[in-house]
């Protein structure tokens, strides 16, 4: 919309609300498509074709990133039925390299700081690799997806050696910062709600503390074993889940540690041919793509080779368990069309001009701190909210004398805040698929502490107004 206003939020906003009441995020984000078509032709006709339309756009400019979370399923049922998730709970729990619930969430927090390549790539494999050890020690799962999630835009913003900093980079060279890289490690120490974030998980990883809902869901699953709440959604199949071993076969860590090797290393390998021999130039969903590819063949490669399936049986299993994340495939989709529906309607430029509003100067930051997390939260998206707000950000911060580090920090934190809140965000999905929770209860439990890390932020940005 060549003028955007207060409607361009209705979709988004009713997304939410629907996801939040019904607990059916399929259903709340394509109503969210429906009303936003309609506001755009003005016609209910015109409105189901173009949501339509709207799908099948997401799907075809998605296609690696769909692909990559089906055939995810199929790395997780084979490492289940080849003995490999087993065989890595017995491996680190003899060695007493785990031994009880806080080595398990440390597990995860070291895993997501690790991995830093790509927010997705960090989910995957922090999720992938502790569940069965959060399962064994009777950790909830909400508390995993927390952890996994807040350990991977946090961490790869923060550490911005990947597609996170070059997209930053990318778009400071466009306002004429030569020296973008600069700027971008110059901000880090502003970056509040990001560093809060990971402080907080740290905190509550490692003392096996919580409150509020998470601390309701912990009890659950220590009192009953119940790893979900009874009537929850889970995003991965139970079936692929729960992929017994085969028979009478030896149960060995490897099975399960050589295909997240393979994914990763061949993640990298993917990054840096399709970047041209520059890893942060490099396609993120096609290089995620080709390390599924390499995970799967790794995987099924050692079944056959230890005999613990035969050819037809990891064919099967490799389809059984890309049919289990249909529910994935299905929210990502629906993910994206309301992104681009948000998009056109101006959601993002409309947030952003309340920021434009007459303030005084030491509340601009924490202000562009909201106006960003507001944007992301409302659009799904950080880059598209760093793409959003950095060009009108900088050159307000500039016109006040406002440190430019300052205010790339404060876009940048509420970009991760919002994004880190969303239930439309692909990175909460993809957090909730790799630790098979129910996305609205992963919302709902991570949402205080989200809140909390934001007033840590906002006081922070505030302070650092003044003394500016």
């Amino acid at each position: 919309m060549d003028d955007p206003s207060l409607i361009s939020v209705l979709p988004p906003i009713l997304a939410i609300v629907v996801a939040l009441v019904t607990r059916q995020a399929v259903l709340a984000l394509l109503a969210g498509v429906v009303v936003g078509e309609l506001l755009l032709t003005g016609s209910a006709t015109a409105a189901l074709a173009g949501s339509v339309g709207r799908v099948t756009d997401a799907f075809s400019g998605n296609a690696s990133i769909l692909l990559f979370s089906t055939l995810v399923g199929g790395v997780l049922a084979l490492m289940g039925r080849t003995g490999g998730v087993t065989g890595f709970v017995n491996w680190v729990t003899s060695r007493r390299l785990v031994n009880g619930p806080r080595g398990a969430q440390a597990v995860a927090l070291l895993l997501g700081l690790g991995v830093f390549v790509e927010s997705s790539i960090t989910c995957l494999v922090s999720g992938t690799a502790a569940r069965p050890l959060f399962d064994r020690f009777r950790l909830s799962r909400e508390k995993l997806a927390y952890l996994t999630d807040s350990t991977s835009a946090p961490v790869c913003i923060l550490i911005p050696m990947n597609g996170w900093g070059a997209l930053i980079i990318g778009i400071l060279a466009t306002l004429g910062f030569e020296d973008g890289v600069a700027l971008l490690v110059g901000s880090i120490p502003f970056n509040f709600y990001a560093l809060a974030a990971l402080g907080l998980a740290f905190w509550f990883g490692l003392s096996n503390r919580d409150f509020g809902p998470m601390a309701r869901a912990q009890e659950r699953a220590r009192a009953t074993g119940q790893l979900i709440r009874r009537g929850a959604r889970p995003l991965v199949s139970a079936e692929v889940l729960a992929t017994a071993p085969a028979p009478g076969i030896p149960e060995r860590a490897r099975n399960m540690v050589a295909p997240l090797v393979a994914l990763l290393a061949m993640i990298f390998v993917g990054l840096w041919v399709t970047g041209e021999g520059d890893l942060l130039a490099g396609d993120g969903g096609t290089s995620v793509l080709w390390g599924t590819l390499s995970a799967i063949v790794v995987a099924a490669g050692l079944g056959l080779a230890g005999r613990a399936i035969r050819l037809q049986e990891a064919v099967d299993l490799i389809l059984k368990g890309a049919g289990g994340m249909i529910p994935v495939v299905a929210v990502l989709l629906m993910s994206f069309a309301i992104a681009g529906v948000a998009r056109d309607l101006g959601t993002g430029a409309y947030l952003a001009g309340l920021a434009e509003a007459t303030m005084p100067v030491w509340v601009v930051p924490a202000v562009l701190f909201v106006v960003s997390g507001v944007t992301a939260f409302s659009t799904g998206t950080s880059w598209g909210t760093f793409g959003i707000m950095l060009p009108l950000a900088i050159p307000v911060g500039a016109a006040l004398g406002l440190e430019p580090t300052l205010v790339l920090g404060a876009v940048l934190s509420g970009g991760i805040f919002g994004d880190h809140c969303s239930p439309i965000s692909d990175t909460t999905i993809i957090a909730s698929m790799a630790s098979a929770s129910d996305l609205v209860d992963h919302v709902n439990t991570q949402l205080p502490y989200a809140l909390l890390g934001a007033g840590v932020a906002i006081v922070l940005f505030l302070g650092a107004g003044l003394a500016a």
